[in-house]
Parts: structure tokens; sequence; C-alpha cells
């Protein structure tokens, strides 16, 4: 089985952490964004991917070569960002008769996969939500999806698709795919994978849901503050630093250095950042980054960035107040 996984996206939203690496490489519990998702997959099985790359799409390649030197990538350039369905056409080539999963690049999943990739008929992953005119959603009809529709004004489902497509029979994906671009299909101005799969069902490809309860945004700092902190309930990593008091769930790499400070909860150290004489909680300290004599919350520290404060001297009389930023 081959995934398919499109990265090409700017994330203007994450900005500025954007303007120095690819969305999809900013660290989450210890981890790039991408880095969760290949490491899904592989525990499934699955060793080649397409991977469709953009924005600073030369990182993307150095991070995936050097850190899956066993996987089979081909990377595939979007030069023109003009939908979801339009990277997936791009990459169209590298299918083959072969199932293939096809698993959006900007979300981390936590859902049991062995039943969806030993299934024979074709499955797209849905959550139920109460907004679904954000979402492409899917309508079900006896079991099976009748119609995909990309953010309905007026809600005709609660099944929101989130991002996870296993395709039994990629061959036809790849005809409608062409049929798509050929009759230039488009919704809101962009090629969709969604209106692809809808030609795909009224060829009579017969198509079920599965629930992927376990659904990670990473699209925004809030969200990815949320997921981290998630992804840190789940599975942390700590261990016992002589003057630091550690306060789980965190992840601390084995490679940062520590003292005289106060880490947790929900707190990520990446690999060789410092920290000293600071307190901080519910927040990611990517790789090489230093912070000191600061007390930092709901915050996203960039990799080699430097965030150092200065201690305060007050002289303050009696009945009054101070508060300080």
């Amino acid at each position: 089985m081959r995934a398919i996984i499109p990265v090409a996206g700017v994330g203007t939203r994450l900005r500025p952490h954007t303007y120095a690496l690819p969305k999809v490489l900013l660290t989450v519990a210890g981890k790039p964004i991408l880095g969760h998702i290949i490491d899904k997959i592989k525990a499934e099985g699955i060793t080649e991917a397409t991977v469709i790359v953009g924005h600073m799409g030369d990182k993307i390649f150095d991070y995936l070569s050097k850190t899956y030197p066993e996987f089979r990538f081909d990377f595939i350039e979007q030069e023109e960002r003009m939908g979801l369905g339009h990277a997936i056409y791009l990459s169209r080539s590298t299918l083959n008769t072969e199932p293939t999963l096809i698993i959006l690049g900007d979300t981390i999943f936590d859902v049991d996969l062995g039943p969806v990739l030993a299934a024979r008929e074709s499955s797209i992953g849905v959550k139920t939500v109460d907004d679904p005119r954000r979402f492409g959603v899917a309508v079900v009809e006896n079991g099976y999806i009748t119609r995909l529709v990309e953010k309905p004004e007026q809600p005709v489902s609660r099944l929101a698709v989130v991002g996870l497509y296993c395709i039994q029979r990629p061959q036809v994906l790849a005809e409608c795919l062409e049929e798509m671009v050929s009759r230039d299909i488009r919704t809101k101005g962009e090629y969709q994978l969604t209106d692809a799969l809808q030609l795909m069902i009224e060829r009579g490809e017969r198509m079920r849901t599965f629930p992927v309860e376990g659904w990670y945004d990473c699209g925004k700092p809030e969200t990815l503050l949320a997921t981290n902190r998630a992804l840190l309930a789940r599975n942390s990593l700590s261990r016992e630093i002589p003057g630091v008091v550690v306060n789980n769930p965190v992840y601390i790499a084995p490679s940062a250095v520590l003292s005289d400070c106060v880490v947790g909860p929900f707190a990520s150290v990446g690999d060789h950042a410092e920290i000293s004489e600071a307190v901080v909680r519910n927040s990611i300290i990517s790789q090489g980054a230093r912070v000191s004599r600061v007390l930092l919350d709901n915050s996203i520290i960039g990799n080699d960035s430097v965030v150092a404060g200065s201690y305060k001297r007050f002289n303050v009389g009696g009945s009054s107040e101070i508060e300080t930023e």
C-alpha cells in the first residue's frame, strides 16, 4: 500500500513560525507534525509514500530523507496551489492498482487503521461536529456515502471529513481526477478532492465512513498547543534533572540542557534546547531554542530562537499593587 501526503500549504495562520519552516515541520510533543504521520503509517506496514511539496519543499525532502532512510518517497512539487484535488491530481502518476491511503499532512490522527486498510471497500474518516459549514461532509444512507459536499452553507450532514481516505481502486480515482480537471469542476474556486470522490461514487464506487475521534488539528497556534497537550497527556517523556522541577506531563529531549527552572505541565522541550532560571508551562520550546529568566505560558518558541528576560528591582510600600507583563 502507498500513502499520499499533501504538504504544500504555506501555513499563513502559523506565521511567524512558517516564515522559517514549513508548517508540517513544526514541532509538537517532541516531534515534527510530519514525523507523527510517518510513524503512524510506518506502524501499519506502509513503506512507500508520495509527498506533494511546495513551500520550502527542500526542507521537507531533507527531513524525510535523513529521518526515514528505509522509506521510499516520491516527491512532487505543486507550484501553484489550486486545492487538495489538484494536489492529488499531480500525484496520479504514482497511483497503481494497490490500495492507497491519502492522509493530510497538517493533522495528527489517533485511530486504528488496521481494519480500514484491510477492508475491501473504500472508506473515508469522519468525525461528528457541531458546525459542519467549515468542513467537507459526508451524507450517508444505508451505511454508504451517497454525497460529499464541500463546506455546505446549509447543513446536510454533521459527519465532517477529517482528511483520511482509504481508496481501494486508485486507478478509478485517477480517472476521476482527470475528468474533474478536464471539465474544470471547481468548488469555491479550487479543485476539491471531494468532487473527484463524488465522481467515483457516481461511477458506482461504494464508500463507507469510519469514525476518527482522535483528530488533532495543527493549523493555528492555539490548536497546535492544544494538540501538544493532548499528545503529552497520552505519552510523555520526562527525566530527573538536578535543580529542575518537572511537572508532568512533559517531553524533554535527551539532548536538552535545563538548569534552575520549572518545566511543565504540558511543556515540550526540543533537541539541544536550553532553559535556565525560567518557568515554562503549556508551551513548545523547539530545537536549539534558548530560554532564560522568563515565565512562559501558552507560548511557541521556534527553532534556534532566543527569549531572555531580566530580573527587576522593586521598593514597594504598604497597601500597594503592581502588575508587570
